[in-house]
């Protein structure tokens, strides 16, 4: 079964019938909220919103191990991350999607392993390449499935926040080679890659990380909620498409879509 990890607007798709909500316990505490149960485009998915579905928990803050291990009790195989960014690359502007390929994790103190060593020895989970690639290029495959143009691989540089960055950060994440920057993509990632799920994410940028394009002098909240309710709206057929794939169907590709930028 697809998991969808995303904004509580997510769970507005039309097209996407909710059958239930269940409260899942996990041995890691409580996940940011019940997981929603539904069927999108014909086939069942599950979705959990990161940052609860009043969306009151900072990204410091989510319980990530609680939010993976939940989906993968319900026998969630593919997830798919739909998470905002900032964009740093020069063409990752406010309104286009990326596929990254690679993370640099700036954040601290968040719980990011299930393991728990009480003695035994400590083992090292390969993370030379942080996404699952069947998942993400399904991702690649319905986003060009719905016509929307985007890049196909990218560094994520996932911050601590809740705070947004300075100029001067921004210009440090450059230099060390992101091309975005998000405040959830770990520890979700290795979580997912330490408990077996493959997982990909689909970066939503929302507006340009601080000091670049029209975020030169500041950083407008407006703006960036504006960016993300259109985003949300073109996520619809992108969606549709992947729950599609994850039960053996081939996303259409739409006439002049592009990938790839």
């Amino acid at each position: 079964m697809l998991g969808i990890i995303g904004g509580s607007g997510l769970t507005k798709l039309p097209g996407l019938s909710i059958t239930h909500r269940q409260v899942i316990r996990t041995p890691y505490g409580e996940p940011s909220g019940p997981l929603t149960f539904g069927d999108l485009g014909g086939h069942p998915v599950v979705f959990l919103a990161r940052h609860g579905y009043g969306h009151n928990i900072p990204p410091h803050l989510v319980n990530y191990r609680a939010n993976i291990w939940a989906l993968h009790a319900q026998k969630v195989s593919h997830v798919v991350s739909v998470a905002t960014v900032g964009g740093i690359h020069p063409e990752l502007g406010p309104g286009c999607f990326c596929v990254p390929d690679q993370i640099i994790d700036y954040t601290h103190g968040r719980e990011c392993t299930f393991a728990e060593y009480n003695g035994k020895q400590v083992s090292h989970q390969d993370f030379t390449w942080p996404y699952c690639e069947d998942m993400r290029q399904r991702c690649l495959q319905a986003l060009r499935g719905a016509g929307e143009p985007c890049l196909g691989a990218g560094v994520y540089a996932a911050v601590q926040g809740p705070r947004l960055e300075t100029r001067a950060e921004i210009e440090r994440l450059a230099r060390d080679g992101a091309d975005m920057v998000g405040m959830t993509g770990m520890p979700e990632a290795y979580l997912a890659r330490e408990i077996g799920l493959c997982y990909a994410a689909i970066a939503v940028c929302v507006n340009w990380a601080a000091g670049r394009g029209d975020s030169a002098e500041g950083i407008s909240p407006e703006v960036i909620e504006a960016n993300l309710a259109h985003a949300t709206e073109r996520l619809r057929t992108v969606l549709k498409n992947l729950a599609c794939m994850s039960y053996g169907a081939e996303a259409p590709v739409a006439p002049g879509g592009v990938c790839d930028i």
